[in-house]
This record gives structure tokens, C-alpha cells and sequence, in this order.
């Protein structure tokens, strides 16, 4: 059975009792309290609501300023790279009509050169002062060279044509550039290359830049009667080449920078030739464009100077070089069409063209010169690019047009101050057979002649 609790009864029972027995104002005091109490907790919880509310708020106010903020900036960032693309697109185009305009000079002081040199017979002060302009020429188109260099590695537009060759013929050819400027100074050049053959995957152009920047370096910063070494070894899968000298040095402050652009060496030793400071960069992007590295060591100022190139060798087999094919000995003179605006080296070019016994006509612009190429046939043009009226690739273009058959076509040699490989690539794809850089050296243009030549008696 159930048992019954009279205490829980009795107490609830005394409760309503107690409460029943309060007067009337006192329950009403105490049930305001409470209500106060209730109140006051719903207002301290509403206050907290609030500030999360308003902490919500500000957050969010936050994320809209930081997101206009990332916005800005991103356009900002847009609107930067667009600018600073069309900066480099300018400098280049800058850079390249300036070569061209400082190349159009050059081109007949580099043939009035040749030509005091080959009419001054046995006069050993005409034979000297020619050479002293033929080298200062050199050395200004290479300071161009150096500079369009620089500014296309930078915007990354060079590309290298890169095949299978031997080192030897690299190293061999930036010697052979070099050499004028170290006879000139009395230097003593000493070379030690392996027996074995060293083959490398590589833009021979570019590799022989690389090693005649080295070389044209040691020399400028070695003194008359100095002593520079080049050798070349086999060091495992490597290729090394090390180039020194006992020259100038390079203090250790420089050392770290030595590759930097626009960084030069003592001024008291580079015033002589001058300089841009341009040619060790292009070195260290050429051989790291090729998988390699270059590096430079000296032991202090005054005591001399070594740079060593590291190339990846390569398993495969590198064409025999072709022997440089030499001037024609065969009989019968050219008859060539010679286009060109700038009039000093135009009438300069003529003059060393006749000298070797050709027939030459000359014309000062384009349309003038694609009248006569339509007037009379010419075994040879030489033609120039930047031309007013018409441009070069259009007189050869319209003269193609006329000369529908190969057999009749003269041989075309592009002359410009615009040395860009796309300016090159444009020329060839538009019919020249030969693209000439100003100021072309009269000896290869001479070589291209007598190579017209043999072709137009074997035809």
C-alpha cells in the first residue's frame, strides 16, 4: 500500500497560509521587485545584444572599406602593369630606333675606314689612322649591341636558336672578334683548349657573345703588355671555360655586384674605351639562358681578375663546321643596284663596291630605287629597310612580283640599322637572301658579293 506524506502537504499547505497572511501592500512590493529584477536582467542582456550587434556593424562596415580597399588595388595593380608594359614596349622601340639612327653614322665611317685602308698601299700613318677608326667603330656597335641586349633580355624577348656544336668553334670565333683590340694594346693572349672534343646544346651567336664580352672585359681592364688566359677543360657533365687576367681586379665590395646591370668597374681604368656597364649582365643572362652559370673571382684591386663559365654538356654529336666561304676569284664584275638614303654611306658603299670592280647604280629612296631595279636587270641589290617613300621590303616585294621566276631574281641583301632577330626573320621571310646589321663590316659585305656572284655563274 501507498503512504501518505502529510509533510510536503503541510508545508505547501502553510506557504499559501503565509503568503495569504501578508497585507496586501507588502505582496505587491515583492512582486515589483521581481518584475524589477526580471527587467533588469532582460536589459542587461538586451545591452550585450547590442554591443555584439554594434560590434557586428562595424565589422562588417570593416570588410566593405577592406574589399573597396582590395578593389583599388587590384585596379591600381592593373592599371601599374599596363603602364609599366607599355613603359618597356616604348623603351624598346626607343632603344631600337635609337640603335638605328646611331647605326646609320656608323655605317660609312666603317666603309670610309676600309677604304682609306686598301687605298693608302704601304703609308703606315693612313694604314693606322683607318685602323684606329674601323676599331672605335667596332667598339661604338657593340656598346649598341650590348645596350638592345639588355633591354630585350629584360622584357624577355630574346630567343636562342639552339643546336648541337662544339665549344671550340665558339671560343675560336670570339678570339678571332677580339683579337684587333688585344694586338692594339701589346696584350699577350694565351689559349689552352682540350684535345677531346666538348659538345654543348647552344646558340652559337649568343655563346660567342658571351665568350668575346669576357675576353673584350679582361682586356679593358688589363694594361698595355698584360697577360690574359683563356682555357677550357672537361669537369664531369660539364664544360668549364675560365678567362683571366692580371689586370685591374675587382676589390671585394664589387665582387658580389660585378654582374649587376649598369655596374662598372674603377673609372680610372675603364675611361679609356668606356662603357655601360651592360656587358657582364648580358653574359650572366646569356649562360643562364643556356643552363649554366658564370661566376668572377680576384684577389683584390690590382691583381688581376678571373671569370669561369660552367655549360651542360651534351651527348650529341655537333656538325662539322663549314669553312667560311671567301670572296669569288671568279672573273666578271656585278652589276648592283645599291638603295640607300643615307647619301655619305651610300656614295662611301658605291665607291668600295666600284673599287672592287663592280657595276654599281645607286638610289637615294625607295621609289627611285624600285624604277631602276624595273629598268634594267642587276645581278645584285643591296637595299636598305628604313626607307622614305617606300620602305625596303616593299621595293623587294613589288620587284619579286615583277620577277615571278627564281632564275631571273637578282640577289637580295638587306641592309638596317634594326638588328632585332624578328626584324631579321621579317627580311628573310619578305625574299632577301642576306641580312646585313649596320655598320656591316666591308669584308663580309664584299664575301656576300663574291658568294652572288659564284651562284650567278653556276645558274
Amino acid at each position: 500500500m501507498g503512504t501518505y506524506d502529510e509533510s510536503a502537504g503541510g508545508s505547501e499547505q502553510r506557504s499559501l497560509m503565509d503568503e495569504d497572511a501578508l497585507p496586501s501592500g507588502l505582496l505587491r512590493e515583492q512582486q515589483l521587485q521581481r518584475r524589477i529584477l526580471a527587467l533588469e536582467a532582460e536589459l542587461s542582456e538586451s545591452r550585450v545584444l547590442a554591443r555584439d550587434h554594434a560590434r557586428l556593424v562595424e565589422q562588417v562596415e570593416q570588410l566593405r572599406e577592406a574589399n573597396e580597399h582590395l578593389v583599388m588595388a587590384t585596379v591600381s595593380a592593373q592599371s601599374l602593369r599596363d603602364l609599366a608594359e607599355a613603359t618597356n614596349r616604348r623603351q624598346t622601340e626607343f632603344l631600337a630606333m635609337l640603335a638605328h639612327e646611331l647605326r646609320n653614322p656608323l655605317a660609312p665611317l666603317s666603309m670610309s675606314a676600309s677604304l682609306l685602308q686598301s687605298l693608302g698601299g704601304s703609308n703606315p700613318q693612313l694604314a693606322h689612322v683607318s685602323g684606329v677608326v674601323r676599331r672605335q667603330v667596332d667598339h661604338m656597335a657593340r656598346l649598341l649591341d650590348d645596350l638592345l641586349d639588355a633591354a630585350r633580355i629584360s622584357s624577355g624577348k630574346i630567343t636562342l636558336s639552339v643546336r648541337p656544336l662544339a665549344l671550340n668553334g665558339a671560343i675560336d670565333q670570339a678570339i678571332e672578334t677580339v683579337a684587333p683590340r688585344i694586338r692594339e694594346r701589346n696584350q699577350q693572349l694565351q689559349v689552352s683548349l682540350p684535345d677531346e672534343p666538348l659538345n654543348i646544346e647552344g646558340d652559337p651567336v649568343r655563346l660567342t657573345q658571351v665568350f668575346a664580352n669576357l675576353l673584350g672585359n679582361a682586356s679593358k681592364y688589363t694594361g698595355n703588355g698584360g697577360r690574359i688566359a683563356l682555357r677550357a677543360w672537361r669537369s664531369l657533365e660539364e664544360v668549364v671555360v675560365e678567362i683571366s687576367d692580371n689586370g685591374g681586379g675587382i676589390t671585394a665590395e664589387m665582387l658580389p655586384q660585378v654582374f649587376d646591370l649598369f655596374i662598372q668597374g674603377p673609372r680610372s681604368l675603364a675611361r679609356s674605351e668606356g662603357g655601360l656597364g651592360i656587358g657582364l649582365n648580358v653574359v650572366r643572362n646569356l649562360v643562364g639562358m643556356h643552363g649554366g652559370l658564370v661566376s668572377a673571382d680576384s684577389p683584390g684591386e690590382g691583381r688581376g681578375s678571373t671569370f669561369t663559365v660552367r655549360l651542360p654538356l651534351s651527348g650529341a654529336q655537333a656538325p662539322l663546321a663549314e669553312t667560311p666561304r671567301g670572296p669569288s676569284v671568279a672573273e666578271g664584275a656585278c652589276r648592283i643596284l645599291l638603295i640607300e638614303d643615307n647619301v655619305d654611306a651610300c656614295d662611301t658603299l658605291c665607291t668600295l663596291l666600284e673599287l672592287a670592280g663592280h657595276e654599281v647604280t645607286v638610289a637615294y629612296d625607295g621609289h627611285a630605287g624600285l624604277a631602276e631595279a624595273q629598268a634594267r636587270d642587276y645581278d645584285i641589290v643591296v637595299c636598305d629597310i628604313g626607307l622614305p617613300g617606300i620602305n625596303g621590303m616593299e621595293v623587294l616585294a613589288r620587284l619579286r612580283d615583277g620577277h615571278p621566276g627564281a632564275g631571273a631574281r637578282p640577289f637580295a641583301i638587306a641592309l638596317s640599322g634594326y638588328g632585332q632577330h624578328e626584324d631579321r626573320e621579317r627580311a628573310l621571310l619578305a625574299g632577301f637572301d642576306r641580312y646585313l646589321v649596320k655598320p656591316a663590316a666591308p669584308d663580309t659585305l664584299l664575301e656576300l658579293v663574291g658568294e652572288a656572284r659564284e651562284l650567278r655563274l653556276l645558274a
